[in-house]
């Protein structure tokens, strides 16, 4: 059997990988497809589709991951097969990066406050704008500087959801997001469905139908993170709603050193019919 990777990061959002190793590194690994889907950002993408331009045996998929709120949580929608020169994607990412630089800003002057000095010249931000930079990186600054084990210790301590240094974004609605990947003429999948907070199979059917109803294709079902019983639950859902099921390791390089691409955490394989399936969302097939 033959396997894909649709959700990769890379250094145009929060990886270390630069767009080009990331295809690469899937083409070493014999898949089939690969997706880039960093950040609020489409500027890696020129580079990652000029590395697999002369090859055909693993596709490079353009894609990008878009935060949004869905009532009181923040939900990811991924949009894959997306045109990155669209305008109206590419004004809703104008957006969401304006406030993704105000939350580091706010996130340096919390740190700052409590005692831990970090400045966007400390060789953790690799060089990268307030635009470019997102909460691993502050960890990993904070490993390095401030004697933190790991950087989830970090995250554990400080830079969490509801820790004193966390501070939150103004989201754009799901169907904001949605609306701008089919103008984009791409597929939106709602990414690691169960996750954090949200574990629940109430919450997962209930939001099923709201996204769907906003025009939602496709949920993340095979992901690093997902036990065995997580991915039998999404596919349930989307089995129900008539969802197709995606697929991906969350690769973020170094930043998240257990994650391999097309691997995950060593159990993830996420089976080359899916892509076919999410394709043909793409030209109304199903």
């Amino acid at each position: 059997m033959d396997y894909i990777d649709l959700h990769t990061h890379s250094t145009a959002s929060d990886g270390t990988f630069s767009p080009a190793d990331v295809y690469l590194s899937a083409l070493d690994l014999k898949l089939t497809a690969v997706a880039l889907t960093d950040h609020d950002t489409v500027d890696g993408l020129d580079e990652f589709l000029a590395a697999g331009k002369d090859h055909p045996e693993c596709e490079a998929v353009p894609g990008v991951e878009i935060a949004c709120q869905l009532a009181d949580k923040e939900i990811h929608i991924i949009g894959l097969f997306i045109d990155h020169h669209n305008t109206t994607l590419n004004t809703l990412l104008e957006y969401c990066r304006n406030e993704r630089m105000r939350r580091n800003r706010d996130i340096f002057l919390k740190l700052h406050f409590l005692g831990y000095d970090l400045d966007l010249n400390m060789p953790e931000f690799n060089g990268k704008s307030l635009l470019e930079i997102g909460r691993p990186h502050f960890a990993a600054a904070m490993v390095k500087h401030y004697n933190f084990n790991t950087l989830q210790s970090v995250f554990d301590k400080l830079l969490g959801f509801g820790k004193p240094a966390f501070v939150k974004r103004k989201y754009p609605l799901p169907e904001t997001v949605i609306n701008a990947i089919h103008a984009a003429g791409g597929v939106a999948v709602w990414a690691h469905p169960i996750l954090r907070d949200v574990p629940d199979r109430a919450f997962l059917m209930r939001s099923c139908r709201r996204l769907k109803n906003m025009g939602l294709d496709g949920i993340e079902g095979f992901y690093s993170m997902f036990s065995a019983r997580e991915s039998t639950l999404v596919a349930e859902a989307a089995a129900h709603f008539g969802l197709a099921i995606s697929g991906g390791s969350d690769f973020h390089g170094e930043n998240r050193p257990n994650v391999v691409i097309g691997f995950g955490a060593g159990g993830l394989r996420v089976p080359e019919e899916l892509f076919y399936t999410l394709k043909s969302k793409k030209y109304g097939l199903n």
